[in-house]
Order: C-alpha cells, then sequence, then structure tokens
C-alpha cells in the first residue's frame, strides 16, 4: 500500500505562501500585459515574465518538473521557475539554482516589531509617486518601470512608502489574498536600515490590515532581519534559471 503523508500545519503555510506570493506574480504580469494562469500545481505564464519574476511558481510539492516545463517557455533566454518546496531537480533539462530562500510567516499575534524609528510610512497613491517609489527600490536605476501605475488600482495590492521630510527613503509591497492574510515584500532602505524598514512596513500592516498574518520569503541578512521582527521559517524555497 502506498504510504499516506500527513500535512502539517507548517506545510499548509508554506502552501498558503506560495499561493501568495504566485499571486502577487500574476498582478504584476498583468500590469505588464502578459496574465499568467492558475493551473493543477502551479501558476504559469506561457510568455516570459519580466525581469526578476518566475514563470512559474508551484503551488503543490507533489507537482512534477515535466509537467511544469511543459507550460512555459523554456526556449528563449532566461526560463525561471520558483520551486516553492525546493524538491524539483531542473537540472536536467538544463537550469541551475540561482537562490535559495526560506518562506517566512508571522501570526496578528506576533512580538512586537523592534527599531521602528521616525519615518511615516503611507501608501503610495499617485504614478508620480510610484515612480519615485521605484526610484528609491532601485538605485541603479535599472528596473526599467517594473512597477507601473496599474498596480494602483489593485484593491489586493498596496505598494507602502517610508517618508522622512517628505522624501521616500524606504519602502515596500503588501498584497493580500484572503482575509486573514497579506504577502510582504520588496522591503528596501536607501540606508540600508532594513531593521527599521521592516518594522515600519510591519507596523503599517499591523494597523491598517489589522488581524491578518503576514508572509514572505527572505535570505540572508533580510531572512535575520525578518526573523528578529517576530517573523517564522516555514519551510525552503529554490529558484531555478536556464539562460544563454
Amino acid at each position: 500500500m502506498p504510504t499516506i503523508c500527513a500535512v502539517t500545519p507548517r506545510d499548509r503555510l508554506a502552501r498558503d505562501a506560495a499561493r501568495n506570493n504566485a499571486e502577487w506574480c500574476d498582478a504584476l504580469c498583468r500590469t505588464h500585459g502578459i496574465p499568467g494562469r492558475f493551473d493543477p500545481g502551479a501558476w504559469v505564464d506561457p510568455v516570459r515574465t519580466p525581469r526578476y519574476y518566475p514563470d512559474a511558481v508551484t503551488l503543490d510539492p507533489g507537482v512534477d518538473a515535466a509537467s511544469i516545463l511543459e507550460r512555459i517557455d523554456t526556449t528563449s533566454p532566461g526560463c525561471s521557475v520558483k520551486d516553492s518546496f525546493a524538491n524539483l531537480d531542473l537540472r536536467p533539462d538544463g537550469f541551475e539554482v540561482v537562490h535559495e530562500a526560506e518562506w517566512i510567516h508571522r501570526g496578528p499575534q506576533a512580538a512586537p516589531v523592534i527599531n521602528a524609528g521616525a519615518m511615516t510610512w503611507a501608501p503610495i497613491r499617485t504614478p508620480d509617486a510610484l515612480i519615485a517609489w521605484e526610484a528609491a527600490w532601485d538605485v541603479d536605476r535599472d528596473s526599467a518601470r517594473l512597477f507601473r501605475p496599474a498596480l494602483l488600482l489593485d484593491p489586493a495590492i498596496t505598494v507602502i512608502g517610508g517618508f522622512v521630510d517628505g522624501s521616500i527613503v524606504a519602502g515596500a509591497i503588501a498584497n493580500r489574498t484572503r482575509s486573514d492574510l497579506v504577502g510582504l515584500s520588496n522591503v528596501f532602505a536607501i540606508d540600508d536600515d532594513l531593521d527599521r524598514a521592516w518594522s515600519g512596513s510591519i507596523t503599517y500592516l499591523d494597523t491598517a490590515l489589522a488581524g491578518r498574518a503576514i508572509v514572505g520569503y527572505e535570505s540572508g541578512d533580510s531572512l535575520s532581519i525578518a526573523l528578529r521582527q517576530g517573523f517564522q521559517t516555514i519551510g525552503p524555497l529554490r529558484i531555478w534559471l536556464k539562460d544563454a
């Protein structure tokens, strides 16, 4: 008889985080005119997605590599797959792992944040403010308008900025996928004080979207900061890239 593996609460949280992230990827791709689709086991986009964004996000640890790759463009340079459960092997298909990270989760009753600082946090509401936000997010100026004004019209998306004397010095993006869950991504600070950026964005969400758990994924120093802010790791992920 086949072995039946129980789905643990941690497994469910990882699936929730992966789904939230896939919905954020889909929202961004829609603003570029290339919406993806939610298929069994994965979100996929058959058209090459914008820079930094995957062509597929697995949503079920049981999905197999072949079924993912046949649904996306693997022939042109830059194909990427977010392996949400770090259990695929795409090396035989010409991919390599370019990033490894951990899904993170912070419950609505988590410990208070630290080092909130004196920034004022508020949502970005106009296209001009979004341009200024992206310029602060991308100091190298090579993002080529990744974040389009249509994001501001999506009721599930909130682009938030940390302001000092009217200038954007930090920021993040929140996306709501359920009444009890919000994703937090693209956290930045122009002075690299990410502790303050994480704390400020979490404080804003705890007020504006009270009662929701927060999910995302991070690695390295950003992961350490998130853990200091009350997050817990809930599972690994990998990003695979097939390039020229």
